[in-house]
């Protein structure tokens, strides 16, 4: 039997082998390490028995698998830990997640701060025990019955609700067994660094008719100081929380009138139009045009561009003259329409067009999430139509252009190619050929790129953009989806060269995303220090007293006339107090006036870069933050103002 390794090795066997047998025979150390494995492109246990020629990795916490199934196992110690401590609590279930693992469980109060640190203590306590983890499986009656023998209804609940077919696992270590479908870890004893970290409430199933649930979130490392590590990345995200900014900011609101569905204040939507305006800068500049299209459009337009089939349970929809309408959640098909109010030569190819449209989609209200997740927001697309041959060169534009607004605000990105979904319109080869043209236009621009396999968009393969913030955290934003679909399904032409009609093909892309959730990443990750050209006020007058206020107004008047956004403060006020208010306010430049500046006919400058600068001319501090204005310069810390 040979078995093929990631680094093309091919190790024989003469019988049957286990992952970790596997793992074994490479090294000890990595079998020390390995968490999980992957066998012909699936993730399998460790005990897993390869029976035939096989291509295999180990994988260890480095490896996406291999944390999740070690952060699955420290799942299954918090719950055994649980049911030592609190016996009567009943299991739900229990997966990994990103950064973490939870776990639901029915009790009659809610876990306590002071009850997760006993939790934290049995499980420690559990990995010392180093048992291991033994999987089993059982006929659905006899499954059924050690579940009802152990009082646990929801995982009976879960038996039941399987198929016919499924296979019925279930791994126990020492005293606990739970239903698992697994991988997991061989052993507890790794589970060493781990933080139980908040308490939530959460419906059974995600379904707001039934019991809610106590869900415990906690996250694993295999080593404590990568477990510190990321305690005070959260400590620092905490502080720089969109939602405790843009409230302290003044910039949006988000009100129980309108769940979802956030109010921009008018500090916000200077905010929002000045990104706007560098949006449509840039755009101009690399040839699009703009277009705006209907909120609401006829439930057949749905039926037609495919979302009717593939995305209605997102969709608000409404009834208009006793007809179905729905209101849109993407921008695409009208822009199908626009397409289609002229006729089109290959000369007029590629076309670029842009459309901020106000989108909306039904969210769980437990999903919502600021600004980051919303019902309506403003996404900035485009669709660029083009022929087959244009493929490559657009996509390489569209790349460029994307890396430049995220190289403005000091992002670090990485890039995944996501392909088929199971959910999915067209034909392989249409859709061969559209993967193909994503794969060509980041090989030809030596791009690094990643495979996520089935998590195109239903209608094409997709490139996605992952942003990397200030403090490491990591965020989905840009995004270019190659589409065949929805030209042929709204028969979208063009005359080619020899008087033939053809289809395009169309380029769905967008750079910032959702424009709320945009600023809700920009907010965190400048912790609300914006750049003097994307701040709401860039320059604050602070007159001593009231004597001075009219040398203040002439000082803002200037700097207005500079087009410069300027606030004067005239509360009577001590001005440390005042200093102190602006400082808060996170605004770049700070001008305090009085006797002194009024008698030289200058002002005192404070800036958020270098803090007191002493006594300066005006012309000089405008023709400075016009500077910045104009470059767009981000020369900001990314510290938290204390």
């Amino acid at each position: 039997m040979k078995i093929t390794l990631k680094d093309g090795v091919v190790k024989e066997f003469d019988s049957a082998v286990s992952v970790y047998d596997i793992a074994k025979s490479i090294s000890e150390g990595l079998a020390r390490n390995a968490c999980a494995g992957i066998v012909n492109g699936e993730t399998k246990d460790l005990r897993f028995l390869v029976e035939n020629d096989a291509e295999v990795s180990i994988c260890t916490f480095d490896d996406e698998e291999g944390k999740q199934a070690f952060r699955h196992t420290a799942s299954h110690v918090m719950a055994q830990a649980i049911k030592r401590l609190y016996p009567d609590t009943k299991l739900a279930i229990g997966p990994s997640i990103a950064e973490g693992f939870y776990y639901d469980f029915d009790r009659e109060k809610p876990f306590s701060p002071e009850e997760l640190e006993e939790i934290e203590k049995e499980m420690k306590k559990i990995a010392k025990e180093d048992l291991k983890l033994e999987r089993f499986e059982l006929p659905r009656a006899e499954a059924i019955k050690l579940m009802e023998e152990k009082g646990e209804p929801y995982k009976v609940e879960l038996i039941n609700d399987l198929p016919e077919d499924a296979i019925i696992s279930f791994y126990k270590q020492g005293e606990f067994t739970d239903l698992c479908a697994g991988p997991h870890l061989i052993s507890t004893k790794p589970i060493k660094a781990i933080k139980l970290t908040s308490v939530a409430g959460a419906y059974w199933r995600g379904n707001e008719k039934n019991k809610m649930l106590s869900r415990i979130y906690g996250t694993a490392y295999t080593k404590a100081s990568d477990l510190e590590a990321y305690l005070t990345m959260m400590e620092e995200a905490k502080k720089r929380d969109h939602r405790k900014l843009g409230k302290e900011l003044k910039l949006f609101a988000l009100l129980e009138e309108g769940p979802g569905f956030p109010f921009f204040l008018p500090k916000g939507m200077v905010l929002k139009n000045t990104l706007l305006e560098y949006w449509r800068e840039i755009h101009k500049k690399a040839g699009y045009v703009e277009v705006s299209t209907p909120i609401i459009l006829s439930k057949e337009l749905w039926e037609t561009s495919g979302h009717w089939d593939h995305y209605k349970d997102n969709m608000y929809t409404t009834v208009i003259d006793e007809h179905d309408f729905c209101v849109k959640p993407m921008n695409c098909p009208g822009g199908m329409l626009v397409y289609k109010q002229d006729m089109h030569s290959y000369r007029d190819l590629p076309m670029r067009v842009g459309e901020i449209g106000l989108v909306h989609r039904h969210e769980k209200s437990g999903a919502l999430h600021g600004l980051m997740r919303v019902r309506c927001f403003n996404q900035d697309d485009a669709h660029i139509f083009m022929t087959e041959e244009q493929i490559t060169s657009e996509i390489s534009g569209v790349i460029s252009l994307i890396d430049g607004v995220y190289k403005l605000f000091g992002f670090k990105y990485h890039i995944e190619l996501s392909t088929r979904p199971e959910d999915s319109m067209g034909s392989d080869e249409a859709w061969e050929i559209a993967t193909n043209g994503l794969r060509d236009a980041l090989e030809e621009n030596n791009i690094p790129y990643t495979v996520n396999e089935g998590d195109g968009a239903f209608y094409g393969p997709k490139i996605d953009f992952h942003l990397e913030d200030s403090i490491g955290r990591t965020w989905q934003c840009g995004t270019i989806q190659l589409d065949m679909q929805m030209p042929e399904r709204f028969e979208l032409e063009y005359t080619a060269a020899d008087g033939s009609k053809k289809r395009p093909i169309m380029i769905h892309r967008v750079c910032f995303g959702s424009i709320e959730r945009f600023i809700g990443i920009l907010i965190e990750h400048f912790a609300g220090q914006f750049p003097t050209w994307l701040s709401p006020v860039q320059v604050k007058v602070l007159p001593i007293s009231e004597k001075f206020a009219d040398y203040a107004n002439k000082v803002s008047d200037e700097l207005d006339k500079a087009g410069i956004r300027v606030e004067t403060d005239h509360r009577a006020e001590k001005i440390g107090y005042k200093i102190r208010e602006a400082r808060n306010e996170r605004v770049p430049y700070i001008i305090v006036v009085g006797e002194k500046d009024e008698a030289a006919n200058k002002v005192s400058l404070r800036s958020r870069a270098n803090g007191e600068e002493g006594q300066v001319d005006l012309k000089d501090v405008i023709e400075r933050v016009q500077q910045e204005i104009k470059t767009r310069v981000s020369n900001v810390s990314t510290k938290v103002e204390e």
